[in-house]
C-alpha cells in the first residue's frame, strides 16, 4: 500500500500527497499528476471541485471546530 499524507488545513482544503486514486461518484477516475500534491475542497464554493481553488479564503470558510467556537463566543452575554 503507498504511503499517503492527509493534512486538513485548519480553514482551508485537505491537502493529499503520495500516489492515490481519485474517483468520482460514479467510480470513474478523476485525473491526476502522479507525484504532484493535490488539494480537495472542504467548503463546497469551489469552480473546480472536487479540486481547491482558493474560494474557502475569500467567502470567510470556517472548519466546523472554529465556527463553532465563533458561535459559542456570540451567544456569550
Amino acid at each position: 500500500m503507498p504511503d499517503v499524507t492527509i493534512t486538513i488545513k485548519q480553514t482551508g482544503p485537505y491537502s493529499i500527497e503520495g500516489e492515490i486514486n481519485l474517483v468520482d461518484h460514479l467510480g470513474q477516475p478523476v485525473p491526476t499528476t502522479p507525484g504532484k500534491r493535490i488539494s480537495l475542497c472542504r467548503c463546497g464554493a469551489s469552480t473546480n471541485k472536487p479540486f481547491c481553488d482558493g474560494t474557502h479564503s475569500k467567502i470567510g470558510f470556517l472548519a466546523a471546530e472554529k465556527a463553532q467556537q465563533e458561535f459559542d463566543e456570540k451567544k456569550m452575554p
